[in-house]
């Protein structure tokens, strides 16, 4: 199949179409979207000794001593784990083009305004969810690696941590950061949905940041006030955008918004 055929819009259908025509569309565009993943992850493992350079970072910077005292315990933990970060960063640059595809899929039954804006919206879903992993890698994991190692020789603990441990916690933790700051598309797609409006949202304000918070207390690894800032803080910050945001958009929305 000619590119050009495989990276464009169809026009908009005049006709309902079969639901089995709709199904094989889905199909291929599910095929597409994971031949897309596979390309990009073959061409991030070739490229693995840098991501885990990249990974390693954070620790590094904690302590030298620290990121050298990783231990591998698995005879293919090499292999695992690098197809494990192959992967993940297979995801996030691959993301944009699966946007696209799945734009390519609803274009049809999209209106002229909303086909507008749908570039845009896909690009400051991939601006949030990168903000996310830098706000965490650069500024949030660093002191959660320091508190957990300090606090096992608290205990009079050796921490001695595993490749494979880490490297899972540490891109488990970056992709959590990455979804938490795609928390204002969440509201944008409510808005015009008409389930949410700005009004809503200033009424529960009170109740958003103290749930955010208690959560916070809780998933916090350290007991300082500075680390349960800067997990509550940012969160805060991207409600009251979302408050912004919906008075945005809403009088764009079309009628027919749920009553309180």
């Amino acid at each position: 199949m000619e590119l050009n055929k495989l990276f464009s819009f169809r026009e908009q259908e005049d006709e309902a179409r079969p639901f089995m025509d709709h199904l094989g569309d889905l199909r291929l565009m599910i095929i597409r979207m994971a031949v897309v993943v596979v390309v990009a992850m073959v061409g991030a493992f070739f490229f693995r000794d840098i991501l885990a350079t990249v990974i390693q970072k954070p620790l590094i910077a904690v302590d030298p001593v620290r990121a050298s005292s990783l231990q591998s315990l698995g005879v293919a933990d090499s292999m695992t784990i690098s197809l494990e970060l192959s992967f993940y960063t297979g995801l996030i640059i691959s993301f944009p083009i699966l946007i696209f595809l799945l734009a390519q899929f609803l274009f049809p039954a999209l209106k002229p305004s909303e086909r507008q804006i749908l570039l845009p919206v896909s690009a400051f879903g991939l601006f949030l969810f990168l903000g996310g992993v830098f706000f965490s890698y650069f500024v949030v994991l660093p002191g959660t690696l320091d508190f957990f190692f300090k606090d096992a020789k608290s205990m009079h603990w050796t921490p001695t941590w595993t490749v494979r441990e880490y490297y899972s916690f540490t891109t488990q933790f970056l992709i959590a950061f990455g979804v938490a700051f795609e928390m204002p598309m969440v509201v944008l797609a409510l808005v015009k949905l008409g389930f949410l409006t700005a009004e809503k949202l200033r009424k529960t304000r009170a109740a958003a940041i103290v749930t955010i918070f208690t959560v916070a207390a809780f998933i916090t690894p350290s007991p300082d006030l500075v680390t349960y800032l800067l997990m509550g803080g940012p969160m805060v910050v991207l409600y009251e955008f979302c408050i912004l945001l919906a008075r945005w958009v809403q009088p764009k929305a079309e009628t027919g918004i749920i009553a309180e």
